[in-house]
């Protein structure tokens, strides 16, 4: 299938072709002639599938389609996205995929750590698409700086993550400000069980699409899983890099001070590296970002604030310093490399203390990698003993309930 057999206008397809977006993925196939003809929409889908373009397109579309005239501080198009870095990404999304549009269109990334009043000023004259976090655009919503009011599409990007950041109450009051008569788009990678209840107030009637094929997402990926002592974890990433001639590589790490330490050590043995971790302002993380989309830093160290939405291209190499928390983050970040066709290598260290955690992510990502070990870097020694600590006395610890109770003050 193609592009123009679904539907689109010359403007777009166009676009297309400038950005050498060829055929549609999957979730694209199904998802455009729903959004094309007014549905609302449940898409469960892997990083990696091309879920932006599957609903900028038609909401491109459709706002050709509408009058052109908006009224001031209204808002025809909003999307919410869980992180800052998304959000940048999926405005320039639309700005690239519209860039031929018969009507100019005006869109706005609303997000916090950047010049809220350029922000202001955009959507003053209203704006065709408000791509936002929730608490910057509930921070001008409350200063009357926006009208929610006359939303026609309403877009969240990412549910699960978008939940599992704490952003619940911020979503029950954007949809109490949002009018009831619009069109509702909801993607996730997953859906566990908030999402699910999610859905219930955002969307009515919807067509529910699932691409369930992780592989899908990483079919371009050749994954491996190298066994090394967690001490020499740092050694074996510079010594990888030198000799295999990594030419662009993503390395996650859990925390912010770990991200910054290895960057540090890096560049003191001669690897020009950068650390991308939720310390640095906005302005700070989208240097460092474009730095390393432009190739002018060959490492970037980052914790999971780089995991989803961020669309670096021919990027040749992820590695899981430290492994993710969940199976289904394993697939996000190694989703950052094999995109658009492109192939790229995903690397896991596994050390003593984190066997069994990768036996886990391996069932329920439905892999099994063959275990490497790296000559001068073999993981030695014996496992380390878990010290179990005393078990829980049944009984003793408050519940929640209780714990109410004893805030009540009674006079």
């Amino acid at each position: 299938m193609s592009f123009s057999s679904l539907g689109l206008p010359k403007y777009i397809l166009r676009a297309m072709e400038s950005v050498e977006y060829l055929e549609p993925t999957p979730i694209q196939e199904k998802s455009i002639p729903l959004i094309q003809e007014g549905n609302d929409l449940i898409a469960e889908a892997q990083t990696g599938t091309g879920k932006t373009a599957a609903f900028a397109l038609p909401i491109i579309q459709l706002i050709n389609r509408a009058p052109s005239r908006l009224k001031k501080l209204s808002v025809h198009t909003l999307v919410l996205t869980p992180t800052r870095e998304l959000a940048l990404q999926v405005a320039a999304a639309f700005r690239i995929f519209g860039q031929f549009s018969t009507r100019k269109l005006t869109i706005s990334a609303v997000i916090g750590g950047t010049d809220i009043d350029r922000q202001v000023n955009e959507i003053s004259r209203g704006v065709d698409v408000v791509v936002a976090t929730p608490g910057r655009l509930l921070d001008l919503y409350d200063n009357n700086e926006i009208c929610l009011s006359e939303v026609e599409i309403f877009v969240i990007d990412e549910g699960d993550k978008m939940l599992n950041l704490g952003f619940a109450s911020e979503l029950d009051e954007i949809l109490e400000a949002l009018p009831k008569k619009r069109q509702n788009l909801l993607f996730s990678a997953t859906f566990p069980e908030k999402v699910t209840a999610l859905t219930k107030r955002v969307v009515t009637n919807p067509t529910w699409i699932k691409i369930r094929e992780t592989e899908f997402a990483i079919v371009n990926i050749h994954q491996r899983a190298i066994e090394v002592n967690r001490d020499n974890r740092g050694k074996l990433l510079r010594f990888l890099i030198q000799k295999e001639n990594w030419e662009h590589v993503l390395v996650f790490v859990a925390s912010r001070r770990g991200a910054g330490n290895l960057a540090g050590k890096l560049k003191k043995n001669g690897i020009e590296a950068i650390a991308l971790h939720g310390d640095l302002n906005q302005s700070e993380r989208v240097e460092v970002l474009e730095r390393f989309k432009a190739k002018k830093v060959r490492v970037l160290i980052a914790t999971d604030i780089a995991a989803r939405g961020i669309d670096i291209s021919k990027l040749s190499h992820v590695i899981n310093f430290d492994l993710p928390r969940s199976p289904s983050d394993y697939t996000h970040r190694i989703g950052r490399t094999g995109r658009a066709g492109e192939s790229g290598t995903a690397i896991s260290f596994i050390c003593h203390e984190n066997q069994q955690h990768f036996g886990l992510i391996e069932r329920r990502v439905k892999i099994n990698l063959e275990r490497e070990q790296i000559e001068g870097f073999f993981l030695t020694g014996p496992p380390l003993e878990k010290i179990k600590g005393k078990a829980p006395v049944k009984g003793k610890r408050m519940s929640k309930k209780d714990k109410k109770r004893a805030l009540i003050v009674i006079d």
